[in-house]
């Protein structure tokens, strides 16, 4: 009897997910713990794997179909075995948690084909990623368990020795058979993105193309929804603060070599800004607050912060957690570890739950201040603007000090205005005498 292939469930409050990518053609064999298909959920894809060997006899649903959790969406089965036309629900008792639905990348050892038969580590969606990209695995580093070669390694690999490409973009060249080497990258460091191969497509045609009609769907409408239900149940209010970011500056410049040759990464002012906001929110746990339920206000013990991270596709919030109890050191690495994995869509549904404050960052944009919408169930985000010298009063005399604004939305219905205020205070103060962080 043909085996079902079903929409998982990755999270109690998850209600749909939405197919983003078919990775076997019906009718090609399939072993257990083969990557399927990609799924995309609220805010992260992940891959669903084979739970039997077989023939991938039918799929229900194209890619970009939304389908609700524990419906099928294919088969899997013996060749030319009949199956179901249409989809059904599975039963909540049986895969109503991720542990019933396999979707970690398996783990397979195979012989690297020199002559000491020396076994490669790698899981499937790493062999697959290499065969289409004529990379011999025995050339890849594993950073998996055992040096097992994952999908990142593979990547990483990638961009290393190929193209500065997003791998969206990546996708969208191949598809349209774009050469990536006459296009110009608008991200950073001239990194290639989607919107750059898009517009190498319809540069100099002769039928140019007016407007461009994507469905509203998937990560797009879930984050519209969630701006949406916070902005119109959550009475806004934000607070405006002008910090001297000049001692930080100094700060980050000795830390710089230090933090680099003990974790291998470089602290940014995101870190700094990270650490003194939990340091604040010890001192004023009356922020560090969320509204459950309409009924319980929650008194958070611990800080978790939340930090917006900009995607091709939208925008996600991974979060550290217990940052007040790391050093600067650690929870750098944790930070730019975790960014990565937003930006190579790599994010567990863990690493994005948990959040009791937010911090939407825009200092790498020309953007002086902003109000950002509460990111619920927290009760406050805070925003901040780029850093820039200007001419500022001290002591009687004019000074040419590094400025930042950072402006604080909060929740009027839980949080006071005095209370808030006070916050933003003891945030500033600490960002101007940033020593009191070693203490």
């Amino acid at each position: 009897m043909a085996e079902k292939v079903v929409m998982p469930k990755l999270g109690a409050t998850m209600e749909e997910g939405t197919i983003d990518n078919w990775l076997v053609e019906v009718g090609e064999e399939v072993e257990e713990g083969d990557p399927i298909v990609e799924i995309q959920t609220d805010k992260i894809t992940m891959e669903v794997e084979a739970e039997t060997d077989g023939i991938l006899l039918k799929r229900l649903y194209d890619a970009g179909d939304s389908v609700p959790v524990q419906h099928t969406i294919a088969y899997i089965g013996e060749a030319g075995e009949e199956v179901p036309d249409e989809a059904d629900a599975v039963s909540e008792s049986v895969t109503d948690t991720v542990e019933h639905t396999k979707v970690p990348e398996a783990e397979e050892v195979v012989s690297s084909g020199s002559a000491t038969e020396e076994k490669i580590r790698r899981t499937p969606i790493a062999r697959k990623l290499a065969v289409e990209n004529n990379i011999p695995l025995g050339n890849i580093g594993g950073t998996g368990p055992l040096g097992r070669i994952q999908k990142i390694d593979v990547e990483t690999y990638i961009d290393q020795n190929k193209e500065n490409i997003t791998p969206l973009a990546r996708k969208v060249a191949a598809d349209h058979q774009i050469d990536t080497s006459t296009v110009t990258g608008s991200g950073v460091h001239g990194k290639i993105k989607k919107a750059d191969v898009l517009a190498t497509q319809h540069h100099g045609t002769v039928e140019e193309v007016e407007e461009e009609r994507v469905p509203f769907k998937g990560m797009r409408k879930v984050i519209a929804d969630n701006i949406s239900n916070s902005f119109y149940t959550a009475p806004h209010v934000t607070l405006f603060s002008e910090i001297d970011m000049t001692e930080v500056v100094q700060v980050r410049k000795q830390l710089l070599p230090i933090i680099e040759e003990q974790e291998g990464v470089r602290v940014s002012f995101n870190e700094i800004i990270m650490k003194a906001t939990a340091y604040s929110l010890r001192k004023n746990p009356e922020i560090n607050v969320s509204l459950e339920n309409e009924k319980e206000i929650v008194y958070h013990q611990n800080v978790h912060l939340g930090f917006a991270v900009a995607i091709d596709a939208g925008l996600v919030v991974p979060v550290v957690k217990n940052v007040d109890q790391k050093g600067l050191a650690l929870l750098t690495k944790e930070a730019k570890t975790i960014a990565k994995k937003a930006r190579d869509s790599m994010l567990t549904p863990d690493e994005m739950q948990g959040s009791t404050f937010t911090i939407s960052n825009l200092g790498m944009f020309a953007v002086d201040g902003f109000t950002p919408i509460i990111n619920q169930p927290n009760a406050a985000i805070l925003g901040v603007g780029r850093i820039q010298e200007k001419p500022v009063i001290r002591h009687g005399e004019v000074e040419v000090r590094s400025m930042m604004s950072l402006s604080l939305s909060f929740d009027h219905r839980i949080i006071d205005g005095a209370p808030a205020a006070q916050f933003l205070t003891d945030l500033k103060n600490v960002l101007e005498n940033p020593y009191q962080l070693m203490v």
